[in-house]
């Protein structure tokens, strides 16, 4: 599957149709990939990274990896293509064989990434705008396993494990931490939230 410009889309689960002696059975072809049964947090370490993906049927992909959704395991690759454009294809968690890092980047590849799916100007938003904003986020990281708690009167700051805040309107610059390891990986998943959430608000073409 591919899609073409700064856009993800979260990809349904397929199943397989098995003949045995009784009849047809079916099964989560999820089951069959040892990617899915990764951790988010080793997930992480191949975020920001360019990859070889080899996935069914011996298709191999490269790219650099902007998230694994941590749902279906599936993966968003970015390629930057001459003329300045970029190219953002999905790859269906349970069809991922393999993937091999062949570039760790740098602090420039990051940063680059890290604001492709950056609205620009995370200022203005109307108070309904931030709750509906820090309970998104919330959801998230408590599906990626972050402990997450409100603080303050307003309970608008938003604490993972009592070592890193999040204020609105919760971009990954608005994170504070001592510890650069935490700060790192928790700014990772909210770009990887940010992705993926504006990439569902779009109207995707896609091809399998």
């Amino acid at each position: 599957m591919e899609i073409r410009g700064n856009t993800f889309i979260r990809l349904c689960g397929t199943y397989i149709l098995t003949q045995t002696g009784g009849g047809f059975r079916f099964s989560h072809l999820a089951t069959m990939s040892e990617w899915t049964k990764k951790s988010p947090l080793e997930w992480e370490d191949y975020v920001y990274k360019e990859v070889r993906v080899i996935a069914s049927e011996k298709k191999e992909y490269k790219g650099w990896l902007l998230t694994t959704d941590p749902v279906s395991a599936n993966i968003v690759l970015v390629n930057f293509l001459e003329d300045g454009s970029l190219s953002v294809t999905g790859i269906m968690g349970h069809a991922v064989h393999t993937v091999e890092v062949v570039d760790e980047g740098d602090r420039r590849v990051r940063e680059k990434l890290m604001h492709l799916f950056l609205s620009g100007d995370c200022a203005a938003y109307s108070p309904e705008d931030l709750e509906r904003r820090k309970d998104s986020l919330k959801k998230w990281l408590e599906k990626n396993h972050i402990p997450i708690t409100e603080q303050g009167e307003s309970r608008r700051t938003l604490c993972v494990a009592g070592v890193l805040t999040i204020d609105p309107p919760y971009c990954p610059e608005n994170c504070s931490s001592s510890n650069e390891i935490i700060l790192s990986r928790v700014q990772d998943l909210i770009q990887g939230h940010l992705a993926a959430s504006q990439g569902e608000a779009k109207n995707c073409r896609h091809t399998d």
